[in-house]
């Protein structure tokens, strides 16, 4: 048996993005089920989950529900004290988590102003002065946070944990509306578009469904400002280099072309993610360089 995850739309739902990032990152094993946001797919997914009533929300192994990202971070580091979700030393962990839980709680004005959209980025959206004033506040207390934990890395309190977690789709706002910060924070924003776990799920969020019309915004737009991924795109036919794949094994039925080559994939969904930003998929970049599998 494995952990459950209720997820929402990849490319527009920032809870759920915290929620399977829990995992991701820290290599805990999940299985997933999505809903469309704005449909009734959600709450009726959900019938099955009591009492939740929101994604992410969370299974585990012996059926227990867990329905908030915060108690699945507490949850999870407390099963899998191994996997790192929070510092060791407790006085860096206590930072984490007043980082976590002032996110959980606060931002208002940020959230209502850049719903979180990975489809898009635009050249300005003319944030007003609470949208500032929020900006403000964190750069406030990223920059506690660096010192106060004495961090050398791109992450808040030494390496990677749960608070950068809360502050993923933070980080995916300030990019895609542009929104003004100092060095230190576009840096961090920079490192969180360069994870390996939120690059994969940007991919998946580019072609898990069609455009979601409430976070449709008539500003300029202008390119995503992450890695820029390899040119590759989706083509018809089964003829690959591979025989079945990387992913699943199973046998190829759909396929796409990098570089003048040919690989392919069990389904649409495997190859359009693959697609969408071959970098960040391992197990696809091993077959693409000729290298054992991951």
């Amino acid at each position: 048996m494995t952990y459950t995850l209720v997820i929402g739309d990849r490319g527009y739902s920032s809870w759920s993005l915290r929620g399977w990032l829990l995992f991701d990152a820290f290599d805990i094993p999940v299985k997933t089920l999505q809903a469309r946001l704005y449909t009734d797919e959600l709450p009726t997914l959900l019938r099955d989950f009591p009492p939740a009533r929101t994604a992410p929300t969370l299974r585990t192994p012996a059926g227990t529900v867990v329905p908030e990202s915060l108690a699945i971070a507490e949850e999870l580091a407390s099963r899998h004290p191994e996997a790192g979700l929070w510092p060791a030393d407790p006085e860096h962990r206590a930072v984490a988590r007043v980082l976590a839980a002032e996110m959980h709680a606060g931002f208002s004005a940020l959230r209502t102003h850049c719903p979180m959209n990975l489809r898009v980025s635009y050249t300005d959206c003319d944030p007003p002065p609470p949208v500032l004033a929020d900006l403000a506040r964190l750069e406030t207390i990223w920059t506690w946070a660096r010192e106060a934990t004495g961090s050398r890395t791109p992450w808040l309190c030494g390496g990677y944990s749960a608070a950068d977690v809360f502050f993923a789709p933070v980080a995916a706002r300030i990019a895609g509306y542009n929104l003004p910060v100092g060095p230190m924070a576009t840096a961090y924003v920079n490192a969180h578009l360069c994870h390996p776990s939120f690059r994969r799920w940007r991919a998946m969020g580019l072609v898990d469904g069609t455009d979601q019309d409430f976070y449709r915004r008539d500003w300029p737009r202008r390119d995503w400002p992450g890695p820029v991924p390899l040119p590759a795109h989706p083509v018809a036919g089964t003829e690959a280099e591979n025989a079945t794949c990387p992913y699943s094994g199973g046998a190829v039925t759909h396929v796409l072309e990098l570089a003048g080559r040919r690989f392919g994939f069990c389904n649409a969904f495997c190859r359009d993610k693959t697609a969408a930003d071959p970098e960040a998929w391992p197990r696809f970049m091993a077959l693409y360089r000729g290298e054992a599998a991951p």
